[in-house]
C-alpha cells in the first residue's frame, strides 16, 4: 500500500473527482458513511456523540457524520467553532443539510461556539473531532486551541476524523503545538506518515484506514517514496514438487557466545523453520552441545574460542550469512569481523552486536558489500550514526544513510521501517507489542537470511521477513498473552504465517 503525502492526498482527490467523475460533495458523502461504519464498529454500544466542527473540509466531514448519526437515532451534540475565516463550499454545503434535518423527531442540536465555556459535553458522550484535518499547515490557536486542550483533558472516549486536529500529516511538530489526543483515528483511504512515529501514538491512538473510493489509477501512476507493507506486497516463490534440500539454500549464522547461546538457537531455528534448505550455526566451542541438542537439523561449525567467536570461516556453499546475534563484542570477535567483512561477497545481514562492533569501526561502513541489510533497533542505528530528537529525524537520518551505503536498514519498531538503497521506505503493518522480548530480534534476523539463502533478493528478503516474523507473531497472540509471549512461540506459528500467506496467494 502506498502512503502519499498531504500533497499527494490532495491531488487523488482531485483526481477523482474529475474522472470517476463524483461532485466534492459526493466524494464528501461517501468518506462520512464509511467513517460512521468504522466508528459504530469500534463504539457499538454508544448512544450519545459530541461532534466538534472547524470551518474547513474536515469541519464538513463532521457535519455530515453528525447528520448520518442523527437519522440512525442516535443522541448527536455539534460544536459549530466560529472562525473569522469563510466556511469552504462542502462545509457550507453540510452544515446546510444538517441544520435542514433539524426536527422533534431526531434529538440533535446545533451550538455556534463564540467562548470555550459554551463547550459542554455530556459525560457518555463519545466526542468526534473535525476541527482541523491533513491540510493543517500551521499551530492551532485561538478558540480551536482553547477547545482542543480542554477535550483532551476530559475522561471520554474521543475519535479523530482522518487525522488528529493539529497533528501534521508529513512533516514533525514544533515544540508547543496544540494536538487533539484521540483514542482512536479513522482515517480515509491511505494510512498517513505521522501515524507511524513513536512520539504521536498519544495523539493517534488506535488507528484503522477506511476505503473511500479514491481512483486507483491515480494511485498506479503516482510515485511515493513511502510504502506500508500488506499482504498482497508479499509474494512466496514457489518450488517444484522435486526440490531438494541443496535447491533451497545454504545460510550460516555466526552467533552466540558464552551465556548467550540462546541467541544463537533462535536465530538458527528461525532460519530452518523459514525454508531454508540447509542452515549451519557457526558457535564457540562451549555452545556446540547446547546446539546440537536444541536443534538436531541445524548444523554446526565450532569456532577455536571456547566462549566467544574468534574466526569467521568462509564457507564456498554458502548462499548467505547472517552475522551477530550474541557473540559480543571482545576485541578478537570484533576482528574477526572486521576481517570478515573486508573480504564479504556473499548476501549478508548484520545484526545486534555486529552493529555495536561495526559502530566502534565505522570506517568498515564504506566496505560493506552493496544491499547488506543491517537490522538495528534504534538505539543501535544511533550508536552507528548519531543522537536523535526524534523518529522523523531519524527516518531522514537512515534515508540518506541507506542512499550513502547502498545498504538496507531494517529499524526495528512497532512499524519496522525498511529503508532500500534507492531512498524508498518500506513501514510494516504486521506484530505487537507483545513481541518486544528478548530473542525476538535473533528470529527476525534468521527469517531474514533464511529467505536471502533461498534466493530472493535483499529487498524482498527483508521487507517479506520482516512481514512474515510480525505476522507469526499476530497469529502467536492468538493462543499467548502479550505478556507470555516469547520469541520461541513465534518460531512456533512461522508455518501458520506461511500457510496463511500461501492461501492468499491462490
Amino acid at each position: 500500500m502506498k502512503i502519499l503525502t498531504k500533497e499527494l492526498i490532495h491531488q487523488a482527490d482531485s483526481y477523482t473527482i474529475v474522472n470517476e467523475p463524483i461532485a466534492s460533495i459526493d466524494l464528501m458523502e461517501r468518506a462520512s458513511k464509511a467513517f460512521v461504519d468504522e466508528l459504530l464498529e469500534i463504539v457499538p454500544l454508544a448512544r450519545i456523540f459530541c461532534v466538534v466542527c472547524g470551518s474547513g473540509n474536515n469541519g464538513g466531514d463532521g457535519f455530515a457524520i453528525a447528520r448520518i448519526l442523527a437519522k440512525q437515532h442516535y443522541s448527536v451534540k455539534v460544536f459549530h467553532i466560529q472562525s473569522h475565516k469563510p466556511l469552504s463550499r462542502d462545509c457550507t454545503c453540510n452544515l446546510e443539510r444538517l441544520q435542514n434535518i433539524v426536527s422533534p423527531t431526531l434529538d440533535i442540536s446545533i451550538v455556534s461556539l463564540t467562548d470555550i465555556s459554551e463547550l459542554e459535553i455530556p459525560a457518555q458522550a463519545i466526542i468526534i473531532d473535525a476541527i482541523f484535518g491533513s491540510g493543517l499547515h500551521t499551530s492551532i490557536q485561538g478558540l480551536s486551541k482553547e477547545c482542543i486542550i480542554k477535550l483532551n483533558a476530559l475522561p471520554n472516549i474521543r475519535v479523530a476524523v482522518d487525522i488528529p486536529s493539529g497533528l501534521y500529516c508529513d512533516r514533525p511538530q514544533q515544540v508547543g503545538d496544540t494536538i487533539f489526543k484521540a483514542h482512536y483515528t479513522i482515517t480515509f483511504q491511505y494510512p498517513k506518515l505521522s501515524f507511524l512515529f513513536l512520539e504521536n501514538e498519544q495523539f493517534v491512538g488506535d488507528w484503522s484506514v477506511v476505503p473511500i473510493g479514491l481512483s486507483k489509477e491515480f494511485e498506479e501512476m503516482v510515485s511515493t517514496p513511502y510504502f506500508f507493507t500488506m499482504h498482497c506486497d508479499v509474494t512466496l516463490q514457489s518450488y517444484s514438487r522435486f526440490a531438494h534440500k541443496g535447491n533451497k539454500g545454504h545460510a550460516l549464522i555466526v552467533a552466540g557466545s558464552t551465556g548467550k547461546t540462546g541467541a544463537a538457537v533462535l536465530a538458527a531455528r528461525a532460519c530452518i523453520s523459514s525454508g531454508c534448505g540447509l542452515v549451519t550455526a557457526h558457535v564457540p566451542q562451549n555452545s556446540n552441545t547446547i546446539m546440537q541438542i536444541a536443534i538436531p537439523e541445524v548444523m554446526t561449525s565450532i569456532d577455536e574460542g571456547l566462549d566467544i567467536i574468534q574466526s569467521i570461516p568462509n564457507f564456498n556453499s554458502i548462499s548467505a550469512i547472517a552475522l551477530g546475534p550474541g557473540i559480543g563484542t571482545h576485541s578478537k570477535t570484533q576482528q574477526a569481523l572486521i576481517q570478515y567483512i573486508s573480504h564479504a561477497s556473499i548476501p549478508m545481514v548484520l545484526d545486534a552486536d555486529a552493529l555495536n562492533i561495526v559502530s566502534l569501526h565505522k570506517e568498515i561502513l564504506s566496505k560493506l558489500p552493496q544491499d547488506t541489510i543491517l537490522t538495528p533497533h534504534p538505539g543501535e542505528f544511533d550508536r552507528l550514526t548519531r543522537k536523535h530528537e526524534s523518529s522523523f529525524e531519524r527516518l531522514q537520518t537512515q534515508i540518506a544513510f541507506s542512499k550513502q551505503t547502498k545498504c538496507i536498514v531494517v529499524l526495528k519498531g512497532k512499524y519496522t521501517s525498511i529503508t532500500l538503497p534507492n531512498g524508498d521506505v518500506w513501514f510494516n503493518s504486521t506484530g505487537n507489542h507483545g513481541m518486544a522480548t528478548a530473542g525476538s530480534g535473533d528470529t527476525l534476523t534468521g527469517i531474514i537470511v533464511s529467505l536471502l539463502a533461498q534466493g530472493y533478493t535483499p529487498n524482498q528478503a527483508s521487507i517479506y521477513g520482516v512481514f512474515i516474523h510480525g505476522l507469526a507473531g499476530d497469529l502467536a497472540l492468538q493462543t499467548y498473552s502479550t505478556e507470555s509471549l516469547l520469541a520461541s512461540s513465534i518460531i512456533t506459528y512461522l508455518g501458520d504465517a506461511f500457510k496463511q500467506l500461501n492461501r492468499e496467494m491462490l
